[in-house]
Parts: structure tokens; C-alpha cells; sequence
């Protein structure tokens, strides 16, 4: 694991604050519209027209009625909360180039018709999870996409033209682009505090000290056999001594 990439996953009150204010902000355009009777769809996506660019800023915004807003709200914010949660450093680039993306990708393949709606998002939240918690070989993040996929894996139906009146286009453009965000941030990783106290798998190294308590053919060396060699080897040149013998005098 890179350290220079590597997140300690916490709790704080990003997780909830940012989520609910997103859904705060779809149910407050869809309650201006019902009290004063206006309809916002012309400021959705529009493929391939000018005047349909601005749609990529206000389309997530706008629903076509209750039960389309109510379908778009519980993912939305438990998506959310787990990007911010598993993800805070890069949580606001993924976002925004989601946001823009995704949005984009509509008006270039879309139907000639207003596309509106969070669920574009939904599918590029989704997408991203999913697949980089695949891309990082991560047992938390591998549980996160498995956890996704348990919640919301039908929606994978939802990128096909199944329904006239559903925009399959847009719910393709944000699986492509959370697909494609997810490779751009494929290296970037978590971790836990918990992680510490993992111990490390011995590796077979003749440097450990274990391992060289033991000779080659795995007996175990005698204690004293382990004291560190003294003897201190010299290049010098040796020395000749010569000795003399003599008879010892008698008194």
C-alpha cells in the first residue's frame, strides 16, 4: 500500500451534511415548482442544442413529479455518504467531474428530448464505487462494491432502452463516466487504524534472526554456538622469535 495514497477512513460530519444538503436542494425545486405552478423541464438536457448545454447544471435538480423525485432520493444519499466517507480527499473532484461529465455525455448521445433528473448522478456514484472498489484489491473496498451491488444492483437495468418514457442515455453516460473516473483514481487507496495491528508474514530471509537459529538442514544450533566470533583476523607479517635453550646451573 502506498502511503503517499493511502486514507484512514473516519467518520465526520461531511458524511451526513453534504448528502442531506443535496437532498435538500431537489425536494426544495421540486417544492417551488408544485406551489407555484411552474414546470422546470425546459431547463433540462437538450442533446445536441446549444440552449440544452445549460441542462448539464440544473437537470439533476428537476424531477417530473413526486414519484420520480422519491425513486432518486434514498440512493442518492447513501451513494453520496459513502463517497464521502471512503473517499473525502477526492471526494469533491469525483463530484464535480461526475457532475459535468456525465452531464456532457447526455447531450452528446442523447434523444432529442429534455432529460431531467438526479439519476444520471445515482448511476455515476454507483459506477464509481463499484469499480474502484474492485480496481483496488482492497478487502473494505471489495466489501463496499459488494454492499452496492446488494443495494442497488438492479439498476444496472436501467442502461437499457427499456422504457420510453426513463432516459436509459443518461444512466448510461454517468455508469461510463464513474467507470472511467475510477480508473483515473484507480491508485488512490484507504486504510483503517486497524490495519496496525496486522503482523506482518515472516519472509524467508537468511538476515532474520529467527531463521538463523537454525543450520542448514533445520537443526536448531546450541545457544553457546550462536556467540558472535571475537577473533580478529590481522594481515600483518608474522614475526619470527628465536629461542635459546641453556643448562640451568647447579649451586
Amino acid at each position: 500500500m502506498n502511503k503517499d495514497n493511502a486514507y484512514y477512513i473516519k467518520f465526520s460530519w461531511e458524511v451526513v451534511l453534504y448528502p442531506l444538503l443535496f437532498l435538500l436542494a431537489i425536494w426544495a425545486v421540486f417544492w417551488w415548482e408544485t406551489n407555484h405552478a411552474q414546470n422546470f423541464n425546459e431547463w433540462g438536457v437538450f442533446p445536441r442544442e446549444f440552449f440544452g448545454l445549460w441542462g448539464i447544471l440544473f437537470s439533476p435538480f428537476i424531477h417530473s413529479g413526486l414519484e420520480h423525485l422519491y425513486h432518486n432520493s434514498a440512493p442518492l444519499v447513501v451513494l453520496s455518504a459513502a463517497l464521502f466517507y471512503f473517499y473525502k480527499p477526492i471526494s469533491w473532484q469525483v463530484i464535480l467531474v461526475g457532475f459535468l461529465g456525465s452531464g456532457l455525455l447526455l447531450w452528446l448521445i442523447g434523444r432529442p428530448s429534455y432529460h431531467i433528473g438526479a439519476s444520471g448522478m445515482i448511476y455515476f456514484l454507483f459506477g464509481f464505487l463499484f469499480f474502484k472498489g474492485l480496481f483496488s484489491r482492497y478487502f473494505r473496498l471489495i466489501a463496499l462494491s459488494l454492499a452496492v451491488v446488494f443495494l442497488y444492483g438492479s439498476l444496472v437495468w436501467g442502461i437499457f432502452p427499456t422504457q420510453e418514457n426513463v432516459s436509459w442515455e443518461g444512466h448510461l453516460s454517468g455508469l461510463l463516466v464513474g467507470l472511467l473516473m475510477a480508473l483515473v483514481y484507480r491508485k488512490f487507496t484507504i486504510t483503517s487504524v486497524y490495519d496496525k495491528y496486522k503482523k506482518p508474514i515472516l519472509k524467508d530471509s537468511p538476515d532474520d534472526p529467527f531463521l538463523q537459529q537454525f543450520d542448514e538442514d533445520g537443526n536448531f544450533i546450541d545457544a553457546k554456538d550462536l556467540e558472535e566470533d571475537t577473533t580478529v583476523n590481522t594481515t600483518e607479517n608474522d614475526i619470527d622469535i628465536a629461542y635459546h635453550f641453556t643448562k640451568k646451573k647447579s649451586k
